[in-house]
C-alpha cells in the first residue's frame, strides 16, 4: 500500500485548506468575543519549570544551559494554567490565552503531540458561568462557518440547544447502574473494593492491581463518554475531588469537586473548574499525583513552588480548558486532527527514501 502523501504537498493542502480557513475565522471569532466582554488576551511562555502534575499526562522534557555551562531541566509546558493562575494572583481579572501545548505518548485522529489549548479565568466567578461560555463558544464557532450542526464521524450535535448537564453520579447510575458516590467517603475517601464490586455486578473487567481511579476511568471510558454529547452538548459535571486534582469541593458535598467537562458528538472538548486556591492541599494532591506517576510510569516532574507560592495570594477563580483544533473539527467536518493544524508535526515513523 503507497504511503500518504505528506501535508506539504500541494493536492493534500488543497484539501485541507479550507478546514483551515475556517479554524483562521473562528479563532478570530472567538477572539473577538472574548474581548467583547473585557478579557485580556495573554501569552504563557511554553517552557516551565514543571510541565503540570496529574499522573497521566506526559511532557517533553529539555534543559536550558547557563553560561557556566550548568544544566537546569525544563519541560513544554501541557498547559498555560500554572502561568495564567500566577497571572490571577498578581491582579488580572479575565485573561483568555491560546497557547501551543505539548503532550507526549498522544497521537491519532483527536490526538496530536503539539495542539492548542484556549484557556480561560474569570476571578470572582463561579464555574457555572463557564457553563454559558461553553455553550456559546459551541453556538459561535458553528455559526462562524454556516454550520447547522457539530459532526465527527457521523456523529451529530445541534451546537444551538443549550447543552444537557448530568453529575458524574447520575452518569454512572443512568448508564452503569453504579452507585459511585457510595465507594466515596464523607472526607472524599475513596474505597477501591466497594467500587470494584459495583464493576462486576455490572458486568465490567476488574483487575487485581486495578486502583479506585483505574476503575473510575474504566466506566467512563467504556459506559459513559460513550453516551454524551449525542444530538446536543453534554455538560459533565461534579467530579470526584479524587479525580479532580486542580478544583476545590462543592460547597453542598465535600465528595465532589466543582470540575466539569464539555462534550459534543462523544468528544471531550473542554475541561473547567472552580479553581483550588489552598496551597497546602494543592501540595498534597500534586504529591499523591506524583506518587501514582512514579508507580505507573517510573518517572515525576518537579512541583512548581512559585505557583504553589502563587495561590495564596491568587483569587477565587474558575477557569476552561478547551481543545481548541477539536472544536475546529465538529464545526467543519473535519475527521483527524491534522487536518485543522496548519504545520502538523512529522510522524516519528517516517524515514527518508520511504515511510513507514
Amino acid at each position: 500500500m503507497p504511503a500518504a502523501s505528506p501535508w506539504w504537498t500541494p493536492d493534500v493542502h488543497a484539501d485541507r485548506r479550507g478546514f483551515l480557513l475556517g479554524r483562521n475565522r473562528i479563532q478570530a471569532a472567538l477572539r473577538a468575543y472574548f474581548a467583547a466582554r473585557d478579557f485580556i488576551e495573554v501569552d504563557t511562555a511554553t517552557l516551565q519549570v514543571s510541565p503540570g502534575n496529574e499522573a497521566h499526562l506526559h511532557a517533553f522534557a529539555t534543559q536550558a544551559v547557563n553560561h557556566d555551562g550548568s544544566r537546569v531541566p525544563l519541560y513544554l509546558h501541557t498547559s498555560p494554567e500554572f502561568a495564567c493562575k500566577k497571572l490571577l494572583a498578581a491582579g488580572e481579572q479575565r485573561i483568555a490565552c491560546f497557547a501551543h501545548v505539548y503532550r507526549n505518548r498522544e497521537r491519532g485522529p483527536l490526538h496530536h503531540p503539539e495542539f492548542t489549548m484556549l484557556e480561560w479565568y474569570r476571578a470572582g466567578e463561579t464555574y457555572e458561568v463557564l457553563m454559558r461560555d461553553c455553550a456559546d463558544i459551541l453556538g459561535l464557532a458553528a455559526e462562524t462557518v454556516q454550520a447547522k450542526q457539530l459532526t465527527y464521524r457521523g456523529a451529530k450535535a445541534d451546537p444551538y440547544l443549550e447543552p444537557e448537564r448530568i453529575t458524574v453520579a447520575e452518569a454512572f447510575e443512568r448508564f452503569a447502574g453504579i452507585d459511585l458516590i457510595a465507594s466515596i467517603d464523607r472526607s472524599g475517601e475513596t474505597d477501591r473494593e466497594r467500587l470494584a464490586e459495583s464493576l462486576r455486578s455490572a458486568g465490567l473487567r476488574v483487575a487485581q492491581d486495578d486502583t479506585w481511579a483505574d476503575l473510575f476511568s474504566r466506566v467512563i471510558v467504556d459506559k459513559v463518554e460513550p453516551n454524551l454529547g449525542f444530538g446536543r452538548a453534554t455538560i459533565l459535571y461534579e467530579y470526584p475531588v479524587a479525580e479532580a486534582a486542580l478544583a476545590r469541593p462543592t460547597p453542598h458535598d465535600a465528595r465532589v469537586a466543582e470540575r466539569f467537562e464539555l462534550y459534543a458528538c462523544g468528544v471531550e472538548l473542554a475541561n473547567a473548574f472552580g479553581e483550588l486556591t489552598d496551597a497546602a492541599e494543592q501540595r498534597r494532591r500534586f504529591t499523591m499525583e506524583m506518587a501514582e506517576k512514579s508507580r505507573v510510569y517510573g518517572e515525576t516532574y518537579p512541583l512548581d513552588e512559585d505557583f504553589l507560592d502563587a495561590l495564596d495570594i491568587m483569587p477565587e477563580a474558575s477557569g476552561s480548558a478547551l481543545g481548541f483544533d477539536r472544536l475546529v473539527m465538529l464545526a467543519t467536518g473535519a475527521t483527524r486532527i491534522d487536518q485543522v493544524i496548519w504545520a502538523p508535526v512529522a510522524e516519528t515513523s517516517e524515514r527518508r527514501g520511504g515511510r513507514a
